[in-house]
């Protein structure tokens, strides 16, 4: 069998293979509430063959989310909401999984295909928070967070955890990537912080270090946490690929089993040099440097492409996003490609010939 489509076991947890749905925004909430789109979108991608299907950044608060369209669960009504699609996911023999997040000074803002941009209150956005006074480009200065606020921030992801286990996700994934709150800690271009948040590595890392400790307190011993990091900031001065290795070999002592490994977000002068899977050399690197089992994403679209990111050593599993969207029976044909068995949902039978 191909390594893309063999099985991969992560603590209690085993995933059917190693072909993942990324964390993809779908802006189709209202109150932070999961639709029948999520049912659908989340089901098909389990139908398709993936081993692990990740649900979009799902806030821990009503200001965390990227847009007023986007995903939450800070509700217990929000956690029960979910239980259809956890159980149709596992029923197709997939991982259910969650992102946890919070967009900090990149949150408010409108849907993509209605322009984007920031949100005025006046309109249905809010005040962003982030850990220092800085925008991002042109949107509003952000409010500094509070110690105090920072340590709600703190509880608020374990209770989205808690909610997120009586859902009945398997797998939960702290986001601390593409230049929402957590990164923002972790980077110098966007935390000034003068105390015990800021400064050193040591500073800048404390809440991503907190929360994750947080998440696994309240999460099952025998299910795993991932963390998705940018890998660098593509800017000078930003967050490293050195830091990204040390941050990813620390959070290994406090609990987590892999690290989805991604770049960029931070800042809009970033020069990020794009090409197919031009972030594989950063996953190579956190998993040689931490020992963690990593994920790979990033312009990897085809199955004989995937199937050597992994046989090269440079990923454990690998995150596809559009691909997925354009074909969300993605695997499946992966498996007919590299001439694996695998099975087929039984109402889809007649398509394997």
């Amino acid at each position: 069998m191909s390594r893309l489509l063999s099985p991969l076991t992560l603590r209690g947890t085993t995933f059917r293979n190693r072909a993942w749905v990324a964390p993809m925004c779908q802006y189709s909430s209202a109150d932070g509430f999961p639709s029948d789109w999520h049912l659908v979108h989340l089901g098909a991608r389990a139908t398709g063959g993936a081993g692990l299907v990740m649900t979009e950044a799902t806030a821990v608060t009503p200001e965390g989310r990227i847009s007023p369209a986007d995903a939450g669960i800070w509700s217990d009504a929000q956690a029960q909401a979910y239980e259809r699609i956890t159980a149709f996911v596992r029923d197709q023999g997939a991982v259910p999984g969650i992102q946890l997040a919070h967009a900090g000074r990149k949150a408010s803002t409108g849907r993509p295909w209605e322009g984007g941009g920031y949100v005025d209150p006046a309109e249905g956005g809010w005040q962003t928070v982030a850990p220092s006074p800085l925008a991002f480009g042109d949107w509003p200065v952000p409010k500094e967070l509070s110690v105090d606020e920072i340590g709600q921030l703190v509880a608020a992801f374990a209770d989205a955890a808690r909610r997120a286990v009586a859902s009945g996700f398997e797998v939960v994934e702290v986001h601390a990537a593409h230049g929402y709150l957590i990164h923002e800690f972790l980077s110098p271009l966007s935390n000034q912080r003068a105390d015990g948040y800021g400064g050193d590595l040591d500073g800048r890392s404390r809440l991503l270090v907190e929360v994750v400790d947080a998440v696994r307190d309240v999460w099952p011993a025998d299910r795993p946490v991932f963390v998705r990091l940018s890998a660098t900031d593509w800017a000078e001065g930003g967050w490293t690929l050195e830091e990204t290795v040390e941050v990813s070999r620390r959070l290994a002592a406090h609990g987590v089993d892999l690290v989805d490994v991604s770049s960029g977000g931070m800042v809009r002068h970033q020069e990020i040099a794009v090409g197919p899977g031009y972030q594989v050399p950063f996953a190579w690197a956190v998993r040689a440097g931490s020992g963690l089992h990593v994920a790979a994403v990033g312009l990897i679209t085809e199955p004989l492409q995937a199937e050597q990111v992994l046989v090269d050593g440079s990923a454990d599993a690998v995150m596809l996003a559009r691909a997925l969207l354009r074909d969300p029976a993605w695997p499946l044909r992966a498996a007919h490609q590299l001439g694996d068995d695998v099975a087929w949902p039984e109402p889809y039978q007649r398509a394997r010939w």
